[in-house]
């Protein structure tokens, strides 16, 4: 058995830095999700430089005796109020270097710091069947959630049945689209409607709950363009200027030709209504005309949200993949 890799936390991640983690994660997703693109070093290296959006990062590189990447763990620290119990954790290692602790040492360091930082909830995702899976529960993870992961391929859709979707009359309502930042006039409306994400089914996940506004939309759409992404939002506006639903997607700074969806949220007071079809029979619409070079659009689905997983199968998506939400309560030290 080779000697255990050393682990040092990164403080100001270098290109060097990044393009080591970018290394570890590429050679762990081909390994573990084939078929399923690795971020590319653009995005890896925005995750690991930009701000996020109500947390902050902490993060470690492994390394083998020699110097080489052999591991990556990233831990994202929530600071919004009604989160700041929380933590993620995002941890990879080199196929060819399992087996001789690198996990577990980069799993050590990501519990000292989230007993330093005061969390007793740290979550983490693995797809299932993974060895991702096997050293969650190895590790003390217990499974709280299981996602649905389901593509819609824009080149085999029945696009009769989605226009008709899409041009569908909901009187009283009116669909509105933008680019990036919510216009101002829409703003508080939006961060109303960006609430009803509260009450998604999350399983056992012990989540919590962000309270959103006006300038923390604001934020999150600085947030995506900042790392090089192009957020779309569509959405169903009531008379009485009140939001009744919408969706957002987002497309890679990297040009590729799978779109990632966000959010999709109808607000209590308007469910029953086919709102979430409608937006996102419009969003889907709106990618083939605006953006002809996005040819799928990859979404996950909570395996208990009935709803949203008929409204995707409605639109031709279809289930690829699963992938289960871990939670640990942090043991003290």
């Amino acid at each position: 058995m080779s000697p255990s890799a050393h682990v040092t936390p990164l403080q100001r991640v270098s290109d060097t830095e990044a393009a080591a983690w970018h290394q570890v994660v590429a050679a762990s997703t081909a390994h573990d999700l084939p078929g399923v693109p690795a971020p590319s070093p653009g995005q890896i290296h925005a995750q690991l430089t930009q701000p996020a959006l109500g947390s902050r990062r902490l993060t470690w590189l492994a390394t083998a005796a020699d110097g080489a990447p052999v591991g990556v763990a990233g831990l994202r620290l929530f600071t919004s109020p009604g989160q700041q119990h929380l933590a993620e954790l995002e941890l990879h290692v080199d196929p060819a270097h399992r087996r001789l602790r690198t996990g577990s040492l980069l799993l050590s360091a990501v519990l000292a710091a989230c007993r330093a930082e005061r969390r007793r909830s740290l979550v983490a995702t693995a797809a299932a069947g993974s060895p991702g899976e096997a050293f969650s529960e190895r590790h003390g993870f217990r499974r709280a959630l299981t996602l649905d992961h389901l593509m819609l391929r824009l080149d085999e859709l029945d696009v009769t049945e989605l226009l008709r979707i899409a041009d569908a009359e909901h009187p009283g309502y009116r669909l509105t689209s933008w680019t990036g930042t919510v216009p101002d006039g829409l703003a508080d409306a939006f961060a109303a409607a960006k609430n009803a994400m509260n009450d998604m089914p999350v399983g056992d996940l012990d989540y919590g709950s962000v309270a959103w506004d006006a300038d923390r939309v604001r934020a999150m759409a600085k947030v995506v363009a900042d790392r090089g992404d192009t957020l779309l939002t569509t959405a169903a506006v009531h008379d009485d200027g009140t939001m009744g639903g919408y969706t957002e997607i987002v497309l890679p700074g990297s040009s590729g030709p799978r779109a990632q969806q966000y959010d999709t949220a109808v607000v209590p007071a308007h469910r029953g209504h086919g709102l979430g079809l409608w937006v996102k029979a419009a969003m889907t619409r709106r990618l083939r005309a605006e953006h002809p070079g996005v040819v799928e659009i990859e979404t996950d689905n909570a395996d208990d949200n009935v709803h949203m997983l008929a409204v995707n199968h409605r639109l031709g998506f279809r289930s690829y993949r699963r992938t289960h939400e871990y939670q640990l309560d942090v043991p003290a030290a």
